[in-house]
């Protein structure tokens, strides 16, 4: 078998198996998995980081801590959802670093070319009162918003990340929403 065919054996292989042999040390093997989940790692990534400028860093430092740690994970089978809890990890890592809370008002919020300048001063005006009505919040309910309205985490990855149960998760959203919902009452 030539190098060419080799390649497009792995590329074909399912997860468990790319996982399992990257796992005993086959780069090509980890370099296909590398491959086949870059651009969705990527995707997630800029969902949850305020901007571009570390999309790339963020998917290298996953892939990273995934080679250095694929020996420890059970279900093989589960590969992309692992990279893509190592993927959030890092980029809320990477956010915490960069400032000491998430500020609604720092994200790229774009108005569509053909909306005319005064619903774009409408929007802006609607951004920065949500980032307002977060700062006003208390600490563990706006970090419970952020990783669940802009990470799209889910209850159970939210505790997790936040070593706290899934029921306070569910009370912290559900007094942070209720909170922004009266703040916000002028924009409904």
């Amino acid at each position: 078998m030539n190098d060419d065919q080799g390649r497009d054996a792995l590329e074909s292989a399912d997860d468990r198996i790319l996982a399992g042999r990257a796992a005993d040390g086959d780069a090509a093997a980890f370099a296909a998995l590398v491959r086949r989940y870059t651009p969705m790692m990527r995707a997630y990534a800029r969902r949850i980081l305020p901007g571009t400028a570390e999309l790339d860093d963020v998917v290298q430092e996953a892939f990273i801590t995934a080679w250095e740690q694929l020996s420890t994970l059970e279900d093989r089978d589960r590969v992309k959802s692992w990279l893509m809890r190592i993927t959030s990890r890092k980029a809320i890592d990477r956010i915490r670093a960069n400032r000491p809370h998430a500020d609604v008002e720092e994200l790229d919020v774009s108005a569509p070319e053909a909306t005319d300048p005064p619903r774009q001063a409408e929007a802006s005006a609607g951004v920065a009162a949500l980032g307002e009505a977060l700062k006003e919040l208390p600490a563990s309910q706006r970090q419970c918003w952020v990783l669940r309205e802009i990470g799209e985490y889910s209850y159970e990855e939210i505790s997790e990340e936040l070593g706290i149960s899934v029921s306070t998760v569910r009370g912290q959203l559900a007094r942070a929403r209720k909170d922004i919902i009266v703040r916000m009452e002028e924009w409904r």
